[in-house]
């Protein structure tokens, strides 16, 4: 007789209720999951307990941590905002008519409306259904996912890669399957390094160090601190998505040969952004080999492991890791969370396969993106806005209170037309919140201008901090580098884009209104 596992015993225990309609049975569900609303944080749930008063209040405990949550200002708020596809970068709230211009999309290039995307996938979707059938040793495995995969890590010169269903769930399962079958391995992280990469090494058992964000001192003193025989992983980021900073990659590649480590990079914001086939950052530091040849020993072939997502500059879904064939298929074999999930459906895996050769011979939309940025940029500066200086395309918009910064996106939001998420702890520091404005490569100049004159008109109105106050360093702020010169220049060059250095589709000057005339700019 089989039997469940004493570990799932419990299951066997579930109340359950059946609901009937018209004498039919609809749905069974675990007693009370009807009517539980879970999409409106304001409207008041009563709930009585079935439990006596000497049991644990799972609800009052559940209410009180999102309490605790909007009382400090960390609660997340979601706003109904749903894209078309080819009116690209506008969207529509919960009213189909309205239109709402979004400045905070990671589709960077537009790839999700891209007409060879879109028709690859209906031809895809027609004859393959919508669902991969179980996971990739179960139904999942087919043709889409070997051409995906080939052509992942073909985009990074490595031997072999493996798709996964999000950047996320790749960060997770590659750096949990490397500390934990490496003896004594020790990660040596970025403090500014995503979530993903921080729970991986979490949840591999593995021992770590957190070296300063982009501090190369500091990370080779602590690779001196670990015996030379002790398997050694660098994990850090390309681009990194909150402040916009830019790693040292070569110089991390540097002390990875120094101290015999090797070297893990996310490049998840850089992918369709920066290189002349869109493979990222590394590839874009050996830009004119790889815009002519596919050429040997660069950059990019000191890499160990490259991580992905498809979500960003490809405009899809899912996420890989691209390293050796022997690297690879360790992960594929031992990963639980890849294992145990079911597979992306063909249409998907396709749609991304078609997006990553797409942008493999299209750089055009890329470099309008970087020129969008660089205006986007330059005016805010020139009209007091405190953007932070940085070397990529993040436009990070500094107001340092959470629940102004909540306020500032609310007005946008609903006198203007304009969606740009605000970005509170625990994503920044306390004192460090932002809007992280994303221009694209579709935002013409006269949404630039609308932007433009709809944040200044907002910071005067509220009386935030402009750019002068910030560099002032004033009311106790952190203090930031906000000198161009100390960053860096952008990793997008004049002559790469083709493009003097104030020849601009943008013309700041045009702009009618500026905080001088809010009296903010003194």
């Amino acid at each position: 007789m089989f039997r469940l596992p004493t570990a799932h015993s419990t299951l066997r225990r579930a109340q359950c209720h059946t609901v009937i309609k018209a004498g039919k049975v609809v749905s069974t569900l675990p007693r009370r999951c009807l009517a539980t609303v879970t999409h409106d944080p304001f409207r008041p749930v009563s709930r009585p307990s079935s439990r006596g008063p000497q049991w644990f209040p799972y609800e009052e405990h559940y209410e009180s941590v999102i309490t605790r949550k909007k009382t400090d200002k960390s609660y997340r708020w979601f706003r109904n905002v749903n894209r078309l596809a080819q009116e690209f970068p506008y969207a529509h709230s919960a009213d189909e008519q309205s239109r709402v211009d979004v400045w905070c999309t990671n589709d960077y290039l537009g790839m999700g409306g891209n007409p060879e995307v879109i028709q690859t996938m209906h031809a895809v979707l027609d004859k393959y259904g919508a669902c991969s059938g179980g996971s990739r040793n179960i139904s999942g495995h087919n043709k889409h996912a070997i051409a995906l995969e080939d052509t992942l890590a073909q985009l990074h010169n490595k031997e072999a890669s493996l798709y996964l269903n999000s950047g996320y769930t790749a960060n997770d399962c590659a750096l949990t399957v490397l500390g934990s079958q490496l003896p004594g391995c020790v990660f040596l992280s970025d403090a500014s390094n995503h979530a993903s990469i921080i729970e991986g090494i979490r949840h591999s058992g593995a021992s770590k160090k957190i070296w300063g964000h982009n501090d190369l001192e500091d990370l080779e003193n602590k690779l001196k601190s670990i015996p030379k025989d002790t398997p050694k992983i660098i994990v850090f980021e390309s681009v990194y998505s909150m402040c916009g900073t830019v790693s040292p990659i070569e110089k991390i590649c540097d002390l990875a040969d120094k101290y015999g480590a090797i070297t893990y990079i996310d490049e998840v914001h850089a992918l369709g952004l920066y290189g002349p086939h869109g493979a990222g950052v590394a590839e874009h530091l050996d830009y004119e080999a790889h815009r002519t040849e596919r050429p040997q020993g660069t950059v990019m072939d000191r890499i160990d492991i490259f991580a992905g997502a498809l979500g960003k500059g490809f405009g899809t879904m899912g996420g890989y890791v691209a390293g050796s064939a022997a690297l690879i298929d360790m992960i594929r074999s031992v990963s639980s969370g890849f294992i145990f999930t079911t597979a992306q459906p063909p249409p998907i895996m396709a749609g991304a396969k078609a997006a990553i050769d797409f942008q493999r011979r299209n750089p055009q939309s890329r470099m309008e993106l970087q020129r969008n940025v660089r205006a986007v940029k330059k005016a805010f500066r020139e009209h007091g806005l405190p953007v932070l200086p940085n070397q990529s395309h993040i436009v990070p918009l500094m107001v340092g209170d959470s629940a102004k910064c909540q306020q500032v996106a609310d007005i946008l939001f609903d006198e203007y037309q304009i969606y740009a998420q605000p970005i509170n702890n625990p994503s920044v520091p306390r004192g460090q919140e932002r809007l992280r404005i994303s221009p694209t490569a579709s935002h013409t100049p006269a949404q630039q201008q609308h932007l433009l004159s709809s944040v200044v008109e907002v910071w005067g109105r509220l009386g935030l901090p402009t750019l002068r106050d910030w560099e002032r360093d004033v009311d106790g702020k952190v203090k930031l580098d906000w000198d161009p010169a100390r960053v860096g220049s952008p990793v997008w060059s004049n002559k790469q884009l083709d493009v003097a250095p104030r020849e601009l589709l943008f013309d700041p000057s045009t702009s009618s209104v500026t905080l001088e005339d809010t009296r903010l700019g003194q």
